[in-house]
Order: C-alpha cells, then sequence, then structure tokens
C-alpha cells in the first residue's frame, strides 16, 4: 500500500504528566472522526491501549497518524511564552489537525516581530497559530463559534458548560477585560499583560 503523503497526514498532540494521559475520551473523538472524514475509515484504534506514557515529567505525545498509526513521540515539554499576538488575515482550513503547519510557519515568518498571531477568517476571529483563544467579558469566558480548529481542551470546556460560543472580531475585543489560550498542553492559561496588535490594511 502506498504510504500517506506528509500533506495528509494527521497529529494529535496529548498531554502526559507523570504517566497520566489526559483527555484522552475527547483525542479518540477527534481521532476517529478525522479518520473517518479523511479516509472513510470506520474501524477503532484504542489510543489509551497503545500510549505509554513516561512515569516522570511532563511530555507532549505526538501521535502522527493516516489510515494507521504512523508512529508516536513523547517530546519533553517546553510552553512558548506569548506576550504579544497580533490579528492577522487569512483563509486558510485547518478544520482537520494535519501535521503540515506550512501555512502557519509562513504567517509567522511574515510577524517575526510579535510572539503568535490570532487569525481572522471572514472578518471573525477563530485561533491562535498553536491554542483555541477565549476573552473574558467580565462575567463570562466566550470563544469563537468558529474556531479553524475545534481543540480537545475547548471542546471538553463547552460540554462543561465554562466556556460559550460567540462570534467576535477585531473591533469587539474593547468589550473584554481578559484573554486565554487553550489547548492540550497549556489546558486553560490566562495571559497577564498580553499585547494585541492589529494589523493595518497594508500588512496583508
Amino acid at each position: 500500500m502506498q504510504s500517506p503523503s506528509s500533506h495528509t497526514l494527521l497529529l494529535e498532540t496529548i498531554k502526559c504528566e507523570d504517566g497520566i494521559v489526559s483527555n484522552v475520551k475527547y483525542h479518540q473523538q477527534r481521532f476517529n472522526q478525522s479518520r473517518q472524514e479523511l479516509y472513510d475509515i470506520t474501524d477503532t484504534i484504542d489510543l489509551a491501549s497503545i500510549l505509554q506514557a513516561p512515569k516522570q515529567g511532563l511530555y507532549r505525545c505526538r501521535v502522527l497518524y493516516a489510515q494507521t498509526i504512523q508512529s508516536i513521540e513523547y517530546i519533553p515539554y517546553q510552553e512558548k511564552n506569548i506576550q504579544s499576538l497580533k490579528i492577522v488575515p487569512s483563509s486558510l482550513d485547518y478544520h482537520l489537525k494535519y501535521a503540515n503547519r506550512e501555512s502557519f510557519n509562513r504567517l509567522l515568518s511574515l510577524h517575526s516581530d510579535i510572539d503568535d498571531v490570532i487569525i481572522e477568517k471572514e472578518g471573525y476571529l477563530t485561533d491562535t497559530s498553536i491554542a483555541n483563544i477565549a476573552f473574558y467579558d467580565g462575567k463570562q469566558w466566550v470563544t469563537p463559534t468558529h474556531p479553524l480548529l475545534n481543540g480537545t481542551m475547548r471542546q471538553k470546556l463547552l460540554d462543561e458548560g465554562f466556556l460559550q460560543t460567540r462570534n467576535i472580531k477585531k473591533e469587539d475585543l474593547r468589550h473584554y477585560t481578559h484573554v486565554a489560550l487553550t489547548n492540550a498542553m497549556l489546558g486553560f492559561k490566562i495571559l497577564n499583560n498580553i499585547n494585541i496588535i492589529q494589523s493595518s490594511s497594508h500588512d496583508h
């Protein structure tokens, strides 16, 4: 059988800490849905029975897969320090978690003066390059209704009622007091002293 191309390889990033695999139920759901959508495969590969997290330390478990699992790596985790975000318009599609991140890398290389970008799609804010995003309006944490990628932690926090969805434009940011990033590794991390830069029209 022909091996899958690097462009169609999918990725799950799973938090493993002191031998414990986090949120495996949500990763399993996305793993199943992605394989079904991309390859029309309905059999189940049970991630929980395959993953063998190191007994000590914090690791980013990187599962590369297509029709079947291609590789599993456990990489010691180092959190990226985010102090500046820039809103950047883009039409990229990342509704499946592809291993290929060339589109994100290209965007980041164009804006190397900041730590990460907030991608604006069709006039609405979506995600940063590494995480879903949430804003606090004084009463409630809200997250964009249409993210680039429905992250596992985002879905968990929605299911628990901690997050609500809302269509958010860059002009709405003045209504929010705090911003947070959420992904498998960060959990839910409120960014303090964050600087959000709104790109001017000549930036793109």
